[in-house]
């Protein structure tokens, strides 16, 4: 990027506003991304124009410029506040990513404020980032065992040999019940959070009210351990910044339980699609043992987060071929970025394994995911992914990967559903259908998970009972 801190923009250069924009989100989009970052590029370079939900935003395509806008806090601001055609109330009222923006959290704070409350979230993530600490230890004893049993399940109900939803059946059960574990949360609230976080996260109509619902159950959560105490991650905020209402508290955890499921569980899913569709130097990083290389290679890829939150320029400036005036919005594009590392990295001038730390998968600069938070999440990755490759002794899509069903959005590209048939490696688990509970008996973990099974099945996006694709990938 070439920015000119006195420079100004040529009086006739055209504005955001002015430009004929191509909707981002069509058809073309939904199946290949991929060539649509590529034409847009040839179009108009490293910065495109393009409609996101009827509202004009620059999308960030090249590395280099995507890169300068994550590290460039002064000049590229969060705060939806800087936004201007939302304070010129340009945006539609209804705009389905609107909710989730004014939804006032560390994300979306600048400078002291930002700073502030990222060392708030790096005090109460740490005793859970110490793999020597009691609660880190458990925490990551607890993953494994959530992943052992999820994959049981599978057994009892398929035999060790079978087909599954690799998301709907492990994936998303998993990373919720880590998130209900790590926060504390009661087991009453789990369908509830179920049901009101996976609606808000899948956007649409609904997303609005969705996201009001989900702040709203972790407000009451955040009060619940206001008055009850314990070794968990919403008792710890409140520990490490007492003067945290209800609300702000419910806020924090309404954005970390959507980075642990969306973009966590995503990473988990892309991980794994990776290694079953053969991509060769994921699974030489693989053959290798070398797991955390493997999610590296998975996160380039296929980044978690397409196309990260907006930045907004907080005055005008040159970012690639154009001029962003004061108050645009851009969207960084991981995904397009890593096609220039991806190309590089098969240059024959370069080595392979120069890029695959460079990944954006966890953000980059002053915004980009805690180190607490990213060494938990690579934990819970890998654990996820390790634990299915122990257990399975074969496992296949069931789908080509060019037919397999992708949320459509403009921030994640996420699996709907991850099918394949497995068989079991002998022995690994028992395959016996466990006792129910008595009426008498305390909630345990495996009860919780049959319960959230039931739930998501119902209600999500490659639900059994919602999603007729489930059928055709022989489920």
């Amino acid at each position: 990027m070439e920015a000119h801190s006195h420079a100004t923009p040529p009086a006739d250069g055209p504005t955001l506003g002015s430009l004929p924009v191509e909707p981002l989100l069509t058809a073309g989009f939904d199946v290949d991304p991929g060539a649509v970052y590529e034409r847009l590029r040839g179009t108009y370079g490293p910065v495109a124009p393009v409609g996101l939900l009827g509202v004009p935003v620059w999308l960030v395509l090249g590395y280099t410029e995507v890169t300068e806008v994550l590290r460039n806090e002064s000049l590229w601001r969060r705060d939806i506040r800087y936004w201007r055609a939302r304070a010129e109330g340009r945006l539609p009222r209804d705009w389905p990513l609107l909710a989730g923006y004014e939804v006032r959290q560390t994300m979306f704070m600048d400078d002291d404020e930002h700073l502030a409350a990222r060392r708030t979230h790096h005090s109460a993530l740490s005793p859970f980032q110490d793999a020597r600490s009691p609660e880190g230890w458990q925490l990551r004893a607890t993953v494994a065992r959530y992943a052992d049993e999820l994959v049981g399940m599978l057994a009892a109900e398929s035999g060790s040999a079978g087909f599954a939803d690799l998301g709907a059946q492990y994936t998303r059960p998993l990373l919720l019940m880590v998130t209900t574990k790590l926060f504390g949360c009661p087991v009453e609230l789990g369908d509830e959070l179920v049901m009101d976080l996976w609606r808000m996260l899948d956007g649409g109509p609904d997303s609005g009210p969705a996201t009001a619902r989900a702040l709203g159950a972790f407000t009451r959560l955040a009060a619940h351990r206001r008055a009850r105490p314990g070794d968990d991650l919403t008792s710890y905020l409140l520990l490490a910044d007492p003067g945290l209402s209800d609300e702000q508290l419910g806020r924090e955890l309404f954005m970390n339980a959507v980075y642990l499921n969306d973009i966590t569980g995503n990473m988990v899913l892309n991980t794994l699609l990776e290694v079953l569709r053969g991509n060769a130097t994921v699974r030489r990083s693989l053959s290798a043992g070398q797991i955390g290389e493997t999610v590296n290679r998975a996160a380039l890829a296929n980044p978690p987060v397409a196309n990260m939150c907006f930045r907004f320029a907080a005055r005008d400036v040159r970012l690639g071929e154009v001029w962003v005036r004061a108050g645009d919005a851009v969207s960084p594009s991981a995904a397009a970025a890593h096609r220039d590392l991806l190309a590089l990295s098969s240059s024959h001038l370069v080595g392979s394994t120069v890029s695959t730390r460079a990944h954006l998968g966890w953000g980059a600069g002053a915004h980009q995911c805690p180190s607490a938070a990213r060494e938990l999440g690579g934990m819970i990755v890998a654990t996820a992914v390790g634990r299915v490759l122990d257990h399975f002794a074969r496992a296949e899509l069931t789908l080509p990967p060019d037919q397999l069903p992708w949320r459509s959005g403009p921030v994640v590209r996420g699996l709907r559903l991850l099918p394949v048939r497995y068989e079991l490696r002998a022995g690994a688990l028992p395959v016996q259908r466990p006792e129910p509970a008595g009426p008498s008996t305390a909630p345990t973990a495996d009860g919780y998970a049959r319960r959230l099974l039931t739930v998501l099945r119902r209600l999500m996006p490659g639900g059994r009972e919602e999603d007729p694709m489930t059928r055709r990938a022989g489920l």
